[in-house]
């Protein structure tokens, strides 16, 4: 009985992990993104280190990210490399990123991985 529950509960994370897709795009600061009210310009919206909502530009789309990947999105720009030793140093230019997830019933990215490019 052990081992029937040991091999549903393999299959069931595989089952999870086939659902995932991936992004990869620009991050940006999604608070700043739905202030602008003509022209969305995604170029005036990198994100800080204060920022707190992030979304994931690719392929003409924008994808927010879910408070999760909020979470992770602000611990990556914290820890980027070009930071490292000026934490005070603000984000240089466009910041890609490879997101690994899915899409919730409201158009939000549910994030399992996401890794600064």
């Amino acid at each position: 009985m052990s081992r029937v529950l040991s091999l549903g509960a393999l299959f069931a994370l595989f089952a999870a992990l086939a659902c995932a897709e991936t992004w990869t795009g620009r991050l940006i600061d999604a608070n700043c993104y739905d202030q602008q009210t003509e022209q969305k310009n995604i170029g005036a919206c990198v994100p800080t280190t204060a920022t707190s909502s992030f979304a994931v530009y690719t392929a003409g789309k924008l994808f927010k990210l879910d408070e999760q990947g909020n979470t992770k999105a602000a611990a990556a720009i914290k820890d980027r490399a070009d930071r490292s030793t000026d934490p005070q140093q603000p984000a240089s230019g466009n910041l890609t990123v490879k997101v690994t997830g899915s899409v919730d019933q409201e158009g939000k990215l549910k994030v399992e991985t996401l890794e600064v490019q």
